[in-house]
């Protein structure tokens, strides 16, 4: 029995020997307070600096269509062709009435002539080569006039052409060949400008939203089922002045955003607050019958100390799990 005893105490010690030198080697974690940014998802919607609209500039009927939606257009690009038939009669009717004009310019250019060389032989009064001059210019201002209408008639022809108003993208093309439009309406509206995200907060966010603030934006077509999966870095550039229907309205441009479809919606994580918490690194964990155990370094030596946890967080690039309760600023939590 004696020898027995000597056994366990043996083992005992041992055992006390090596927990003692696992304490002396392990490391140790001051728990400090650490401030961080709370982030919060909502859905922001793609929207164009700007839309404008192609419009035709003469009535008529359109001939031709020459883009589709989503087609990339240059300023000035033919969109469509608006055909006024009565414009072909009108142009005839111009060449017509400029021929006659010259017909009888010819003749009173002959008439006056006549009336100067009458007048030099003296068989004619001066009042004749009066009126014959007065004849001529009279005809000669008709054909600038008849030539100036014609080339009325030939710019609205020209203006059949609907032109894009400026480079983007077709958003729709309300028109297909053969309908019938008026002076005025669209042919087509054209997103211009760089595309931005629109955000609509409520208005318990409107004094932390700050222009200038880095805003994560989602991969596309992710949810808040799926989670958010972070795909590229914005910035909040206009934080707009009014509450409408209780939203503050903020703007976040992001670079390489043309491909998205406007009015689109995806998810942006955007800092909303700021919060003070105690982390400790991952390791310092451990569990025990489903209950968390931090390590922690007291005047009476190391003590197990059950542990609430928060989320994940990042202080100083350096992974932590927050703790919500069963720690203080300033302990020793000893790591394995």
């Amino acid at each position: 029995m004696r020898t027995m005893l000597s056994a366990l105490t043996n083992i005992l010690l041992i055992g006390a020997a090596g927990f003692v030198a696992a304490d002396a080697g392990a490391a140790e974690f001051i728990v400090k307070a650490s401030t961080v940014t709370e982030m919060k998802a909502v859905y922001g919607q793609v929207e164009s600096r700007a839309i404008l609209p192609a419009r035709a500039r003469i009535s008529g009927t359109v001939s031709s269509v020459r883009v589709s939606e989503g087609a990339q257009v240059g300023k000035g690009d033919v969109i469509a062709t608006v055909v006024d038939d009565k414009l072909a009669l009108q142009l005839r009717a111009a060449d017509a009435k400029i021929a006659a004009l010259d017909s009888q310019l010819d003749s009173a250019r002959v008439d006056l002539q006549r009336a100067q060389d009458l007048l030099a032989k003296g068989a004619a009064a001066q009042s004749r080569v009066d009126a014959a001059k007065t004849q001529f210019d009279v005809v000669t201002n008709q054909l600038a006039a008849a030539i100036a209408e014609k080339a009325v008639i030939e710019q609205s022809t020209r203006e059949g052409d609907v032109l894009a108003p400026a480079d983007g993208r077709v958003l729709t093309v309300p028109v297909a060949a053969g309908s019938v439009i008026m002076a005025g309406e669209p042919a087509a509206r054209v997103a211009s400008g760089q595309y931005y995200l629109r955000l609509s907060l409520p208005e318990r966010h409107a004094v932390e939203i700050t222009e200038g603030a880095r805003v994560d934006i989602g991969e596309r077509g992710t949810g808040t089922n799926a989670g958010f999966v972070k795909a590229s870095e914005g910035r909040i550039a206009k934080v707009y002045p009014e509450i409408e229907n209780g939203r503050v309205i903020a703007d976040v441009e992001v670079a390489d955003i043309g491909t998205y479809f406007v009015n689109e919606r995806t998810l942006v994580s955007i800092p909303v607050a700021k919060r003070t918490m105690l982390g400790v690194p991952p390791e310092a964990l451990r569990i025990v019958h489903g209950i968390d155990y931090v390590t922690v370094e007291t005047a009476d030596g190391p003590l197990e100390v059950a542990v609430v946890l928060g989320g994940e967080f990042q202080d100083a690039g350096q992974p932590r799990i927050e703790i919500l309760s069963g720690l203080a600023d300033g302990d020793k939590v000893i790591l394995p």
